[in-house]
């Protein structure tokens, strides 16, 4: 079955960096599109990055632009968030699923608290 496990969260310090890691199961990962996703407190879950399976094209939120970057290795079935330059509004559980119309099940997610 489709499965994904996201780790790499924690707490920083504004301006801080942390690797986000996504390792997926249950499928054929090469074959698809990754997309990082993160929920506030209180809000709907948002898009954050996507790269497509081929290419390795990625796309960003103008939120992130600049300061995030996705990636990923078919090898590792593992689709990856370097985090950089850190805000406090970056603070949200962050997770990784196909796109909506090949939506596996969510993973528990990794939190991310950006703070002093």
């Amino acid at each position: 079955q489709v499965q994904f496990v996201e780790s790499g969260g924690g707490l920083v310090q504004p301006g801080g960096s942390l690797r986000l890691s996504c390792a997926a199961s249950g499928f054929t990962f090469k074959d698809f599109p990754m997309i990082w996703y993160r929920q506030a407190p209180g809000k709907a879950r948002e898009f954050v990055a996507s790269i497509t399976s081929l290419t390795s094209t990625t796309n960003y939120a103008d939120s992130v632009r600049g300061r995030f970057t996705i990636s990923r290795d078919n090898a590792k079935n593992t689709v990856y968030l370097q985090t950089n330059s850190l805000k406090p509004e970056d603070t949200a559980v962050y997770y990784c699923n196909r796109p909506v119309k090949y939506q596996g099940p969510w993973g528990q997610g990794t939190q991310v608290t950006v703070s002093q």
